[in-house]
């Protein structure tokens, strides 16, 4: 697939905001390049991504899928370091007070850390709207184009989408709760057999009873809000507080993270966990983590779901390099193969209608599990990320409210 190569995208946007800056244009890159320009000064470079490498999944994707690709079309050597949020702001911005060269070409972000490198000024761009494969993303989803709130404006590549389900074991619960309301009388009805963990997956369920317990995910939309956010924030405290004692372990502990939760529920010690992505379910059942008669559901208040992204360093050596990377992940080819549910099951942020019938009918026939969420039904509740501030407040009140009373 040819893909518009020899379209004339053009980059003089993103190096007349370079050049506002005060410093001198990346390498590999000056003037007006049309994409085929951009392609030839990647050929044969390296270059550095900075992602999470927590994942056997996504590591061997990107490592065996990936890297072999940019090799062998265009000579490029892709090296992954490890590192993520807090950890990459830290690192640019070490590296912009010393005006040191970048150690980075490439970095995997979203939400907070999209909102903190661009308040800092620490992302080349825009670019992201000028990849050919562009065309395929899905542009009227204001869950791609907007990354908790805040619009990419070209920033940053889509490469994911995700949503938040609960998973459960259908041979111990033959009627899983599907409201909040629900989910509580379960809770009290079972006592420990429910509980969250203490990083993003757990702070993600927290958000979403914020949403269904202060009137939906509208009323916090529209930036942070000190008032807004006590309001929901209370009704949160108050729930925890009545359904606490029937946690696990009274809620006198929590799993460390959503892997330690998943444990708890294969050795059968509660009959719930949690993701981030509605597809793990059909993952963690193919690899045997999870039990083949584990499934997922959506909370009817509404389902979160977010886009991560890959972003290029204010101080990338080889921007070139790093948006030939970019655009091979966004490709079809690549996002069916993300989507596999032996490789990573990692949502498209593609839009079916914008392909041939023969390859959306591929994205479809792998969409389409019963240990799975429906894509209608995910599709009917999802609702956005708000303002990155109110995760980073739930996050720390919750550890300062809760887990610092707990073990």
């Amino acid at each position: 697939m040819n893909c518009g190569v020899k379209n004339p995208i053009l980059l003089a946007a993103a190096l007349s905001s370079w050049a506002c800056s005060g410093e001198p244009p990346p390498p590999h890159i000056s003037g007006a390049l049309a994409w085929d320009s951009v392609e030839a000064r990647a050929r044969g470079s390296t270059v550095q991504w900075r992602m999470w490498r927590g994942d056997p999944s996504i590591n061997g994707y990107v490592d065996r899928w990936v890297a072999p690709r940019l090799r062998q079309r265009y000579g490029i050597i892709l090296k992954t370091v490890d590192g993520r949020g807090p950890e990459i702001v830290n690192q640019l911005t070490v590296e912009r007070d010393a005006r040191a060269n970048g150690s980075a070409d490439l970095v995997w972000i979203n939400g907070e850390t999209f909102n903190n490198l661009r308040k800092e000024a620490l992302l080349w761009g825009p670019w992201a709207h000028r990849l050919p494969h562009a065309l395929y993303v899905d542009s009227l989803s204001a869950i791609v184009m907007r990354d908790f709130e805040q619009p990419t404006g070209g920033w940053e590549s889509p490469w994911g989408r995700v949503q938040f389900t609960l998973i459960y074991d259908s041979a111990r619960v033959l009627r899983p709760p599907q409201t909040v309301p629900a989910l509580e009388n379960w809770i009290r009805a079972n006592p420990g057999r429910f509980t969250h963990d203490q990083q993003f997956t757990g702070t993600t369920f927290l958000k979403s009873l914020m949403y269904a317990l202060g009137g939906g995910a509208v009323v916090f939309q529209g930036g942070f809000s000190e008032e807004r956010y006590r309001a929901g924030s209370q009704r949160v405290w108050s729930w925890l507080d009545g359904v606490r004692p029937s946690f696990w372990r009274r809620g006198a502990t929590y799993p460390a993270g959503v892997a330690d939760l998943h444990r708890l529920f294969a050795n059968g010690e509660v009959d719930f966990t949690m993701s981030y992505n509605q597809n793990e379910v059909i993952t963690k059942v193919r690899q045997g983590v999870l039990p083949a008669t584990s499934r997922a559901i959506v909370l009817r208040e509404g389902s979160i779901a977010n886009t991560h992204y890959v972003g290029i360093p204010f101080n990338a050596r080889n921007p070139a390099g790093a948006m030939v990377v970019a655009n091979l992940l966004l490709s079809p080819e690549a996002q069916l193969e993300k989507l596999r549910p032996e490789v990573w099951a990692d949502g498209t942020v593609l839009d079916l209608r914008k392909m041939p019938p023969e390859l959306s009918d591929s994205f479809r026939v792998l969409m389409d599990d019963p240990r799975g969420v429906p894509h209608d039904t995910l599709l009917r509740y999802q609702v956005p990320e708000v303002a990155p501030e109110y995760t980073e407040r739930l996050s720390r009140d919750w550890r300062s409210r809760i887990r610092a009373n707990t073990r």
